[in-house]
């Protein structure tokens, strides 16, 4: 099968662009709605952190450690680097007896414009708790010292990875068809589009026990702080917010998108093509639109899918539109 067409973009009443990609809508006992070839095999990317979070709760890292749900939220984030984010990272290293040179994610300029402004103005550089991944980091250490691992804790073989590629293979229900190395370092496993949708359904419907405990902790922590999960104006915060609670998103890099629907017992996961962010949110806007979740005519859907696009100056230069076929 074929990529989807999903999203397009017009302007002067002209189709200009169109974004082709592959989605899955999978409650607990499999596909519910699908575009594309579910059985395309992607790179989850920053999309699977709450995969990557099960062992921290699971071995009971977690609660050793007294985390709270902030801290679970960031361990999903791809968070803006603003001080809430850094400050919470920050201290959270530091109740583990560790500071930032012990992150192995590397380190960037935030997205937070506030922060931005502050190291630019000052000329100071950033540091590793700017990442996006620092939260997610900070998990892996938490683990780390659980495990009595050592210091390199991102190599494909450190048992903190094996734990990750355990809980990714048996949420997603496949072996995974290989990995590679994220922007922050780590191993990323690679899934069928499909496997990743059931893995998020699994998240929607938490069994008993152990792992079922640990999904729903994780989910409750990403719904209940959506600032610390991305940030001011970013898809995944302003999503969730206007769902008003009943969904928890996420983004990866190269155009994914997940949801956790715990309301109506569905996971989704999708990918466009051409790896493009405004693909990506405009298809996962759909989807809580076509699911009942979200406004069409609410400012986060108008931001992300229905509203008029805008040049520099402010005038209309076109729309993006769902794909004839596509969720309504």
């Amino acid at each position: 099968m074929t990529a989807a067409h999903l999203i397009e973009i017009w302007r002067g009443g002209l189709l200009e662009s169109k974004h082709r990609g592959h989605l899955v809508i999978a409650d607990a006992d499999g596909i519910v709605e699908a575009w594309g070839d579910p059985a395309s095999v992607i790179f989850p990317r920053s999309s699977c952190k709450m995969i990557q979070s099960l062992p921290l709760v699971e071995s009971g890292a977690a609660d050793a450690a007294g985390l709270g749900s902030e801290q679970l939220a960031l361990a999903c984030a791809s968070h803006n680097g603003g001080q809430i984010h850094t400050n919470r990272v920050e201290a959270w290293l530091s109740a583990l007896g560790l500071s930032e040179a012990d992150l192995r994610c590397g380190s960037h300029m935030p997205r937070d414009r506030d922060e931005n402004k502050r190291l630019t103005c000052s000329e100071t550089s950033p540091c590793q708790l700017h990442n996006n991944c620092s939260g997610k980091h900070a998990g892996f250490l938490t683990l780390n010292q659980h495990l009595g691992g050592s210091a390199e804790y991102v190599e494909i073989d450190h048992p903190v990875q094996q734990a990750v590629r355990a809980a990714f293979e048996e949420v997603t229900g496949e072996r995974s068809a290989g990995w590679g190395v994220d922007g922050c370092s780590a191993p990323n496993f690679a899934c069928s589009v499909e496997g990743l949708a059931r893995a998020m359904a699994g998240f929607a419907n938490p069994g008993a026990g152990i792992r079922g405990e640990a999904q729903r902790r994780l989910v409750e922590a990403m719904i209940a702080h959506p600032e610390l999960v991305a940030g001011e104006g970013r898809a995944c915060t302003e999503l969730m917010r206007a769902t008003g609670g009943r969904a928890a998103l996420k983004t990866g890099a190269e155009a994914v998108f997940v949801g956790i629907l715990p309301d109506l017992g569905l996971g989704v996961a999708l990918k466009i093509e051409d790896g493009s962010t405004r693909g990506a949110e405009a298809a996962i806007a759909a989807v809580l639109i076509h699911l009942g979740l979200l406004d069409e005519s609410s400012l986060a859907a108008r931001r992300f899918l229905t509203g008029q696009q805008s040049n520099w100056r402010g005038k209309i230069t076109g729309e993006l539109r769902r794909a004839e076929g596509f969720p309504r």
